[in-house]
């Protein structure tokens, strides 16, 4: 599906969490992405099981030890004190959070596609940590949450929406949520605007 060449085709999932739609953004957060000029391919609500949960987030083999090296190197950036060492120690704590935040109700999931999906996505969501996302993102309009909350709260932190962070997660997660015939292949009009080359027809 994803390749080095930037095609209409390339897709990403997003995952409105239980706080986006408890919020009411569901609506918000689309419009974003649809005036990006990505297309939504396949879309559904439901309440995601624990294990689903840790599937997603364990799709790929080495995210237990990436995800605690990297938290752990957050910690000591901003000259505190990391509450655990062993990051395989800090990514179980991490991942029980997770399982409990995303199944506190229901989620949105989406299949978004268009040319550099992945990158486009990540940028108009924002960055993880709601308070050091920059303005006119998803997460630095609507959320005034951080780490440094979220751990005293001893849960994890609340930033609306999952987007993957490369093609190839992409692509994984994607068949984790969505079967092949759930996802749809259908011509936008806007689509001949954004990629045809001469941008012909407009007066046809």
């Amino acid at each position: 599906m994803q390749n080095n060449k930037p095609s209409k085709t390339d897709r990403t999932l997003i995952i409105i969490k239980p706080d986006g739609v408890q919020r009411s953004l569901i609506g918000e957060i689309t419009k974003r992405y649809e005036r990006a000029g990505l297309k939504l391919v396949a879309i559904k609500m439901l309440v995601p099981t624990p294990e689903m949960v840790e599937k997603h987030y364990t799709l790929d083999p080495e995210w237990r030890r990436i995800t605690g090296e990297k938290t752990i190197k957050g910690y000591l950036d901003k000259g505190l004190i990391p509450p655990l060492t062993d990051p395989f120690e800090i990514t179980a704590r991490i991942l029980e959070r997770l399982k409990k935040y995303m199944t506190s109700g229901p989620v949105i999931a989406m299949v978004w596609q268009g040319a550099h999906a992945v990158p486009i996505v990540r940028k108009i969501t924002g960055g993880t940590e709601p308070l050091q996302s920059d303005v006119g993102t998803i997460r630095g309009d609507f959320v005034l949450d951080s780490y440094q909350l979220s751990d005293e709260g001893e849960r994890s932190v609340r930033n609306l929406v999952h987007a993957s962070g490369s093609p190839d997660e992409a692509e994984k997660e994607i068949k984790h949520w969505f079967s092949d015939s759930e996802i749809l292949n259908y011509r936008l009009i806007q689509e001949q605007i954004i990629y045809d080359v001469n941008i012909d027809g407009i007066f046809e």
